[in-house]
């Protein structure tokens, strides 16, 4: 049976690729530090392995028997990154590939890198620099986020040869319901919101522009990644998302869905400046080389989210667990209360029943 190790396979995007992975007879082992909790796991951890490890303590026992890595670890958007930058660059970038060469020197020839559109940024707003982005263009990330994930990128390309296979896909601003929520996406943040306060509030004018991509289509382009021939994706990098909108336009057709499922909704547009992130891509490469299309839409993610989050208490919807830096910044003053000194983000050392791997448990 063809294994697939899902490194951060915990956290959002990961518990739904276990899921397409398993539904597609694969045998999957997850590797996670489990900062979030197992939340994203409960309905199938009788059904994979666990191994629960710091990606930069990872062991060559844990790629045994291992075909394919994906790996969609590290820290995830800009307000984390920017948290704790060191800790940033050491999982997006030199975890990543340590992860590479372990993987590499254990036969493993298929590693498929989760990388971001925000690489595109430059960190302005000003027509000169609005274009449309494709794999070929020059780009010149400044934030500490997308820094550490192009560093990443280069040095996987360079590792590409006859016996080693990485792909990178670099997705958009990702939307839609998961085992393990999240609600510091722009897309869930709105529905969130209007949920528990009847508003949307959308900053700078909502003028900027991103390329977003629901859940589903994510572990999709994943999967595709996985079943392609060699030859397709072989050092390759595919712009994955489902379009290019202006937020001002995506929190409209958010409220609009809103508003036919009964849910009251007032959009308020706060113009004070803040750090302005926007950029366009194109998705031709990948549809053209693999056949892949996003399909899923935003008012289809939008009903999905309602009809799955109605029944969440207010207390839930707006529990710290589910926005990353919030609850980062809660661990850290436990952290610091029971009188540690170290950041919630350090590495944490090998220690028994850390590093191994803990075997499926029997179906009750």
């Amino acid at each position: 049976m063809h294994t697939v190790l899902v490194v951060g396979g915990a956290g959002y995007v990961g518990a739904l690729l276990n899921q397409e992975l398993l539904e597609r007879g694969y045998a999957v082992r997850v590797l996670d530090r489990m900062l979030f909790g197992e939340e994203g796991l409960r309905a199938i951890r009788d059904r994979i392995e666990l191994v629960h490890c710091d990606m930069r303590r990872v062991d060559p026992v844990h790629f045994a028997g291992v075909d394919t890595v994906i790996n969609v670890g590290g820290l995830s958007n800009d307000p984390t990154a920017e948290y704790d930058p060191a800790a940033n660059y050491e999982l997006n970038t030199v975890a990543t590939i340590r992860l590479a060469e372990l993987a590499r020197a254990a036969g493993v020839r298929r590693y498929v890198f989760a990388s971001s559109c925000s690489i595109y940024d430059r960190g302005t707003n000003d027509d000169a620099s609005d274009l449309v982005y494709d794999e070929a263009s020059e780009v010149q990330p400044r934030a500490a986020y997308a820094t550490s994930k192009h560093d990443a990128e280069k040095q996987l390309l360079e590792m590409a040869g006859a016996d080693f296979c990485p792909v990178i896909l670099r997705k958009g601003t990702i939307f839609g319901y998961s085992a393990r929520m999240r609600f510091d996406l722009v897309v869930n943040t709105f529905v969130r919101d209007a949920l528990t306060t009847g508003r949307i509030t959308i900053f700078c004018g909502g003028e900027m522009w991103r390329p977003i991509l629901d859940i589903r289509d994510a572990a999709r382009a994943y999967l595709a990644c996985v079943t392609a021939d060699e030859a397709q994706i072989h050092g390759q990098i595919f712009n994955v998302a489902e379009r290019n909108i202006r937020i001002s336009e995506l929190a409209l057709r958010v409220a609009s869905v809103l508003r036919e499922m009964n849910v009251p909704v007032e959009i308020n547009a706060d113009y004070a400046y803040r750090g302005v992130r926007s950029y366009r891509v194109s998705t031709g490469k990948i549809e053209r080389v693999l056949g892949f299309r996003a399909v899923v839409s935003v008012e289809e993610a939008v009903r999905d989210l309602v009809t799955r989050l109605r029944d969440w208490k207010r207390e839930d919807l707006l529990h710290p667990r589910y926005e990353n830096l919030r609850w980062l910044r809660i661990l850290q003053e436990a952290e610091t209360v029971l009188g540690g000194r170290r950041s919630v983000l350090s590495e944490i050392p090998d220690t028994a029943g850390v590093v191994g791997v803990v075997r499926r448990r029997s179906a009750v």
